[in-house]
């Protein structure tokens, strides 16, 4: 465990030619970002079960255990579904990055988001807590995960910037680079709004009062309308 943290702050420290050089020397190895992705994103998620605990006493064990598994799963599987429109719009946007090449990176953007998220949890678990309402912790947990994804794609943006100075030479102003930015930016609304979906499908995460535990609720609505639902209960609006 101490192995992998001393390897996940390698790859919060390292950008660009510094993270390339710490992989292939295998002070990263290809490997341990799985494995960051799991055991950061589990620990957000931990947290995030702390409300089922507070709510449901030892019955919302489940809800904690429950979370901390599904979390990186969310992480994983909303990957799975939007990387290759990522790699196809890379690709007519003329990106030289091949297709392990453009998974490990995003993958290492996924392991920024979730340490950022981790780094967030105690916050989560002091408010938890704190306070009874539900709907303000539901809205704290789409405010950290969407701090969380910002961050990733700063750092993300920042390691593209390096990968195609090194891979393709420098981008003339108003050239292909220009195309490729926005085909970036494309892709991480459809990230964000599929993961905001595929939370929704495998709800509950933090355990609504009066709800018995599950493992996953009936698919109704959509997460939209859910956030909307949400914010209109936290201040007070029909």
């Amino acid at each position: 465990m101490k192995r992998l943290l001393g390897r996940v702050d390698v790859l919060l420290r390292a950008h660009g030619k510094n993270l390339r050089a710490a992989v292939s020397s295998g002070v990263i190895p290809k490997g341990v970002v799985l494995g960051a992705i799991v055991l950061l994103a589990g620990l957000y998620g931990f947290f995030m079960g702390w409300y089922a605990l507070r709510t449901h006493g030892m019955e919302g064990i489940k809800q904690m255990v429950s979370s901390t598994i599904k979390l990186p799963l969310l992480y994983l599987f909303t990957l799975g579904v939007t990387f290759p429109s990522l790699y196809v719009f890379g690709t007519l946007g003329g990106s030289a990055l091949s297709f392990r090449q453009s998974l490990r990176t995003i993958a290492e953007w996924i392991v920024v988001m979730a340490a950022v998220a981790a780094s967030l949890g105690p916050i989560l678990g002091f408010f938890t807590l704190s306070t009874d309402s539900y709907p303000f912790i539901v809205a704290m947990n789409i405010v950290f995960l969407g701090v969380s994804g910002f961050a990733g794609c700063a750092a993300l943006m920042r390691r593209l910037g390096y990968e195609r100075a090194e891979i393709e030479g420098p981008v003339r102003p108003g050239g292909s680079g220009a195309m490729r930015g926005r085909g970036f930016w494309v892709w991480v609304v459809i990230f964000g709004c599929v993961g905001l979906q595929m939370a929704w499908v495998m709800r509950p995460f933090i355990g609504a009062p009066g709800a018995g535990f599950a493992i996953f609720r009936s698919t109704e609505s959509n997460a939209l309308e859910a956030v909307f639902r949400v914010l209109g209960a936290l201040f007070g609006i029909e």
